[in-house]
């Protein structure tokens, strides 16, 4: 790809970022003003889509029709898609011009854990194939105020407790960049659409990696948000006891930069509130860094080693970040994580059993061993032995790891590591039709990375830096404080204009 200068790459609309002037570096200006073809479609990230759409260059209507015909097109491959509403989704751009900062841009919805009236959410599971939402959610109306225009929800395994995205409900999501490896999980079906081309931004969340693994198994951006900075299920309660958040998978930082503050609640704690004087998220596309202090880690935490691949493409990022002028030391986090890991697994399977006993209300019946996938199964009956004892002592051990994270990260301004601890792995191989035992150690295999920040709330970020040699993407993620992204989205754009990553795209 060519590299772009700082000025140019800093593009973005006046009503995206308080009206700072821009040069678009994704095509927009030589996109046809008449009909736009899927080739240069993909030649856009959500804000250049958007910078088209106010300019009158193009429509929404032709947006969706291309997002829609791409669906139809590639999803019999990929299995990203698994709920259409291309209908209410034609109305909506029929009978009016969606505003806001993304006005028209085509957007897709993660099956899982957020509800859109009048529509189905799934969650993965048999149990909760017609479970029609009464309301939105608050994500949902802050994606439809900033513009976004939802056509369908992509593929999560069941209850978003599977680090791939292989359900019996509707089957395994493909990995664009080889369809015999996994798109990863939990929010694999979002990945696998934006790698596929079918939107260039989708919705995510993430309870133990679910924004970050999908996001490198695509060769995608991934930005977890710190705990509670964006609206997670029905309101401002917890999900996993705090373990959860969501955003989006993204091509480009900027889009991650400007939906974070579209999608981020406006009236946050002091934690956030605390940086308002450094801008929006967006806005931090024009500052620089600065000298960061980053501490790599290679192998995790959790235990095991990194594959060598893996390893090579820290240690090729770690010398980027120091080539950049940031202080790279590699050191590891002295903190015991072993009672905050066995908390983690007890909100989980205290959050499955909460969700199924009022799924059972809703239906007036019980659920049975045939409506879940075997290993959600097994965490069912455990969870239902959870007193809400066990569940504050679990709160309470998530809480000490984050001060102890905390303490740490007084010397450190960043974390730098493998995203994943493997390559990609092939699809099957992390299924939850296995053996329990076998497939608790190869879903904690490929989560033992990216769990410890849900378990400390810190936002962290999978950005797509190196492939392996036989083409399949490894993302390397960077952890910072807490509250503190745009540190983060900083770091992120200056390794966007150093090493881009834009044009590398799934050739399917």
């Amino acid at each position: 790809m060519k590299s772009i200068s700082r000025r140019s790459f800093l593009a973005t609309s006046g009503a995206l970022a308080g009206g700072f002037a821009l040069q678009l570096p994704f095509s927009a200006a030589s996109a046809a003003s008449s009909s736009m073809r899927f080739d240069e479609y993909r030649q856009h990230d959500a804000i250049a889509l958007a910078d088209l759409l106010r300019r009158g260059e193009v429509c929404a209507a032709e947006l969706l029709e291309i997002a829609i015909s791409r669906t139809e097109e590639i999803n019999p491959s990929v299995n990203a898609v698994v709920l259409k509403h291309y209908d209410a989704a034609r109305e909506l751009v029929k009978n009016s011009k969606p505003n806001g900062p993304f006005g028209g841009v085509p957007f897709l919805l993660k099956d899982l854990g957020v509800s859109m009236k009048g529509t189905v959410t799934t969650n993965g599971s048999r149990f909760f194939k017609d479970a029609v939402a009464s309301h939105d959610d608050p994500y949902v109306l802050r994606a439809r105020q900033a513009g976004l225009v939802i056509f369908g929800k992509t593929h999560s395994p069941e209850f978003g407790n599977n680090p791939s995205a292989e359900s019996t409900l509707f089957g395994d999501t493909h990995n664009p960049w080889n369809l015999a490896y996994s798109a990863g999980g939990s929010s694999g079906g979002s990945a696998a659409a934006v790698a596929a081309g079918i939107v260039p931004v989708a919705h995510a969340s993430d309870g133990g990696g679910s924004i970050r693994i999908p996001a490198s198994a695509c060769g995608l951006f991934g930005l977890k948000p710190s705990r509670g900075l964006v609206p997670i299920g029905s309101g401002r309660g917890e999900v996993r006891g705090g373990l959860a958040a969501q955003h989006v998978i993204s091509r480009s930082v900027r889009d991650t930069a400007g939906l974070l503050d579209a999608l981020a609640w406006t009236d946050l704690g002091a934690e956030f509130a605390a940086q308002a004087e450094e801008g929006s998220y967006l806005a931090q596309m024009q500052r620089e860094p600065g000298k960061l202090r980053i501490a790599v880690m290679f192998d995790p935490l959790m235990g095991g080693v990194l594959d060598p691949q893996c390893r090579l493409a820290v240690s090729q990022a770690a010398e980027l970040c120091s080539g950049l002028g940031h202080s790279v030391e590699e050191v590891r986090p002295s903190i015991n994580l072993s009672a905050a890991a066995k908390a983690a697994g007890v909100m989980s399977m205290f959050s499955l059993a909460q969700t199924v006993n009022k799924r059972e209300q809703q239906l007036g019946r019980k659920v049975t061993e045939a409506d879940l996938e075997p290993a959600d199964w097994q965490m069912l009956v455990w969870g239902r032995q959870l007193k809400q004892a066990d569940y504050d002592s679990a709160h309470n051990a998530l809480r000490r790891a984050g001060s102890d994270m905390a303490v740490f990260m007084q010397k450190y301004d960043l974390i730098l590591s493998s995203t994943l601890p493997d390559l990609p792995p092939k699809l099957g191989a992390v299924n939850m039709s296995l053996p329990l035992e076998q497939y608790g150690a190869a879903a904690s295999r490929m989560s033992s990375l990216t769990t410890v920040f849900n378990i400390t709330g810190q936002p962290a970020m999978s950005v797509p830096l190196h492939w392996s040699e036989s083409g399949l993407p490894i993302g390397i993620m960077f952890a910072g404080r807490f509250g503190e992204e745009r540190t983060l989205l900083r770091i992120a754009a200056q390794l966007e204009q150093a090493h881009p990553w834009f044009k590398n795209v799934a050739n399917l």
